[in-house]
């Protein structure tokens, strides 16, 4: 039997992306390290201090450090897209009941005023 593994496409906040593979054990903590050791050419301006500020969000939540792939019952042969930020520290999950091992992250548009040129 062969391990599934997940193809996980990060995006950084410039927009920059690169594919990764993962298994299904792999958490967001071991994906923070590989990603810090294996830093990607081409994302030398995004490069980091620590492994331990990186964190991933999916569907618009942070995924804590202990959280696997497997756990977010990702589907198979297909590649997730993540995103990959810096932050030092996570917002506290709330305490209405909901999964512990994930926070929400909310991301605010604002129409511009002015034409773009």
């Amino acid at each position: 039997l062969t391990t599934q593994r997940v193809n996980l496409r990060l995006i950084l906040v410039s927009g920059k992306t690169q594919d990764f593979i993962f298994s299904p054990n792999d958490s967001a903590m071991d994906i923070a390290k590989h990603v810090f050791d294996n830093w990607p050419l081409g994302w030398e301006e995004e490069q980091v201090s620590s492994a331990s500020i990186l964190r991933l969000i999916f569907q618009g939540r942070f995924l804590h450090g202990n959280v696997t792939l497997g756990a977010l019952k990702l589907p198979p042969g297909r590649t997730t897209v993540m995103h990959l930020v810096a932050r030092e520290t996570l917002p506290e999950p709330n305490s209405h009941g909901e999964n512990p091992s994930v926070s929400f992250c909310l991301l605010i548009l604002r129409r511009s005023t002015h034409p773009i040129t």
